[in-house]
């Protein structure tokens, strides 16, 4: 039988590759050991410095306090040494009378530990300063926050930066990823007392606040003692820092920076540290810029600006009324600014000086004699630019205006557009939030549920503009109760889509669900399941561009209706929709199309092999037919129409689309190094799949 991979050997796996893989330095504890006869729940501060006493300062790396089985009873403590000696020295002891007050002592061996495998970091500098700010020159950084005793930790197997400290009798973990990071310049003044590691950033840090249990003590946390946290600084001074300065001693040792980051410098220049002071005009979302008091900049141009300064283009602090009368569209030309203001935004490092970079520009336009050509180009039907605001939580991300596919409240308000915001809720990595950031494992029944992350989000939302009349036009919500559903409903009329006919009420008709109840139980057959006539689809065919296929079934928003119909070609009416698809009342006649029927790809898999096996299949039949789709793999390096015909049939989809217009424009597999190269990695991808899944293409499926 053939039920797996045929004929194939696992000569991919390069196991020394492996074998050499960076490894992240670890230190198991030798020992951990429980401490019996407690007359009371005691507080761990208070065992760790009593065992500390008789083993050294920093022996202890965790203590864990049980509770009495029983009222009156002894307690005991299970504590973490961070060598095997402290815990032989403490088990002595304890056999020779350890008399904790007038109590007396008793040791045994844990069954394990209460950290498994202490983490320890590559390189750890102490009591640094950490200052936030933003560099306003080559030679000056200007500072809005500082926190001194800092440890810092190089993690850079984990490719990440850690810092460490308390701050209002609170402890902190900051988190900064290596791809939060632009660039690393070190600075060593020549006869300075202290050097200077500066840090640009993309991003924020992660903030974590630590959350230890009353009954434990831990050297240092494990990642699950810490919970998410907000800016905690004044003015959310963190969030509006487009930089780092590290404060350190000329003695102290450094890791070797210029491994891990391309674009590293050293120089020994005089740096210097100048107080500075907070520029955002909104304390929750930072960096927020407005323009001083009797300019009146538009819209748009304010928002290129905020996306200047969030993504660390121009630093705040450097944009004052010289800069803002340079943006003013009623004392230069709006298309010298668009064009300036894009152009910044490309640029390889932040512009220190923006007013003198602009009057440079604008010079450099007004000599040329003519316009630079606009940024934005003519967007095919269907295709609108919006503004989008990523939000994080510790700042907020300007971005765009970028491509979307409309929808129908966009089509319905075009003349609004710009005042509608694509809003996002992401990590400071641009990644998603999960739900433990919002609502995490809290070590006290006391704790709020909720994180300021999720006070933050929900803050934000309800602050937003009201928009009861686009609400209104949209549909009626009113006898949707639960909250989860009302958004939910809302989001219909915002999904991707796009519009085609209008379908007036006498043209559709509704028609019963295809019910069918069995002990009591119904089962609905059509759930969201509807229908359309042939006319209809062809026309909305033709719409779409197609021209000589017309699918056979289309998802559709219509009015508070939403689902799929599928193409009736004896109905006389153009839409037939169910009680099913119904999910509010609205008087919106316009057919939203969001995607339709298309070709699916056959491929046969081991489950469908390990059947037809079963059913009499000869494995000759199964070896044969791979044996063809590796020669159409191989084939598509060398022959264009085969090459052309595999992305067609295995590929459907955008993704593929520039390869298919390069074959149809001429370009050869064999010549193209780009189209060489894609080829090669499709290939590789569906060689992966016919060798791990034995999945491979059936081009006449029906056969």
């Amino acid at each position: 039988m053939v039920g797996c991979w045929l004929h194939m050997e696992l000569r991919s796996l390069n196991f020394d590759k492996v074998k050499n893989e960076p490894k992240l330095i670890e230190r198991r504890v030798v020992k951990t050991i429980c401490l019996y006869g407690f007359p009371s729940v005691e507080n761990p501060e208070d065992i760790k410095e009593f065992l500390e006493e008789h083993t050294g300062e920093g022996t202890v790396y965790a203590v864990e306090v049980a509770l009495p089985k029983s009222s009156g009873s002894r307690t005991y403590a299970k504590v973490q040494f961070t060598d095997k000696k402290a815990a032989e020295t403490i088990k002595s002891l304890a056999n020779d009378y350890l008399w904790y007050g007038n109590s007396y002592l008793k040791a045994r061996d844990a069954d394990h530990d209460i950290v498994p495998m202490p983490r320890d970091f590559e390189q750890c500098i102490d009591n640094v300063t950490l200052n936030f700010g933003c560099q306003i020159s080559k030679e000056t950084f200007s500072l809005l926050w500082k926190k001194e005793n800092v440890s810092v930790k190089f993690g850079f197997r984990l490719r990440k930066f850690y810092f460490f400290f308390s701050f209002l009798s609170t402890d902190y973990k900051l988190e900064l990823s290596y791809e939060n990071i632009w660039h690393v310049d070190l600075h060593r003044p020549r006869g300075g007392t202290k050097n200077f590691l500066l840090i640009q950033l993309y991003g924020a840090p992660k903030i974590y606040q630590k959350d230890t249990p009353a009954r434990s003590y831990f050297r240092e946390a494990t990642d699950d003692k810490w919970v998410r946290e907000v800016d905690f600084t004044p003015s959310c001074c963190i969030g509006q820092s487009s930089a780092l300065c590290l404060e350190l001693p000329l003695d102290g040792q450094l890791p070797n920076f210029q491994e891990n980051f391309v674009y590293y410098k050293e120089n020994e220049s005089q740096f210097d540290l100048v107080t500075g002071s907070a520029f955002s005009c909104n304390s929750d979302l930072v960096p927020i810029v407005s323009s001083p008091h009797g300019f009146h900049l538009p819209y748009e141009i304010l928002f290129k600006v905020n996306c200047l300064v969030q993504h660390g283009c121009l630093p705040g602090p450097a944009l004052d009324a010289n800069f803002f009368r340079l943006v003013d569209p009623d004392r230069v030309e709006i298309a010298y600014i668009e064009n300036a203001l894009e152009k910044l935004r490309h640029l390889n490092e932040c512009c220190f000086d923006p007013v003198s970079w602009l009057r440079d520009q604008y010079t450099k336009y007004i000599t040329s004699g003519r316009l630079p050509e606009p940024p934005a180009v003519a967007l095919d039907d269907g295709l609108v630019y919006v503004h989008r605001v990523q939000i994080t939580p510790a700042k907020v991300y300007f971005c765009g205006p970028e491509v979307n596919l409309s929808n129908r409240v966009l089509r319905n308000y075009p003349d609004d557009i710009k005042n509608f915001l694509r809003v996002s809720f992401v990590d400071e990595d641009l990644d998603r939030l999960y739900s433990t950031n919002l609502s995490p494992r809290t070590s006290s029944v006391n704790e709020e549920r909720r994180t300021k992350i999720y006070e933050r989000i929900l803050s934000i939302l309800r602050n937003g503009l009201t928009a009861e009349d686009i609400r209104k036009w949209m549909g009626d919500f009113r006898e949707i109760k639960n909250v989860a559903k009302y958004a939910a409903r809302l989001g219909q009329s915002f999904s991707s889509s796009r519009e085609t006919f209008n379908v007036y009420r006498h043209e559709i008709e509704i028609i019963p669900d295809i019910e069918v109840n069995s002990d009591g139980i119904n089962y609905v057959f059509s759930d969201g399941i509807g229908k359309i006539s042939s006319e209809l689809a062809h026309s909305i065919a033709q719409k779409l561009g197609f021209r000589n296929y017309t699918p056979s079934a289309f998802q559709i928003r219509y009015g508070g209706y939403k689902g799929v119909v599928a193409v009736d070609p004896t109905s006389p009416k153009k839409l037939s929709l169910r009680k099913s698809m119904s999910k509010y009342k609205s008087n919106n006649t316009s057919l939203d199309v969001l995607g339709w029927s298309k070709y699916q790809a056959c491929f046969l898999n081991r489950e469908v092999i390990t059947l037809l096996s079963t059913l009499g299949v000869r494995d000759r039949v199964f070896e044969s037919k791979q044996e063809e789709a590796v020669a159409q793999l191989d084939a598509i390096l060398t022959d264009p129409l085969q090459a052309q015909e595999a992305l067609e049939m295995m590929a459907p989809g955008e993704n593929t689309n520039i390869l298919k217009e390069m074959l149809l424009c001429g370009y050869k597999p064999s010549t193209e190094p780009f189209l060489s190269m894609m080829l090669r990695t499709f290939r590789a991808a569906k060689l992966f799949d016919l060798r791990t899944k034995t999945r491979y293409f059936f081009q006449k499926a029906e056969q």
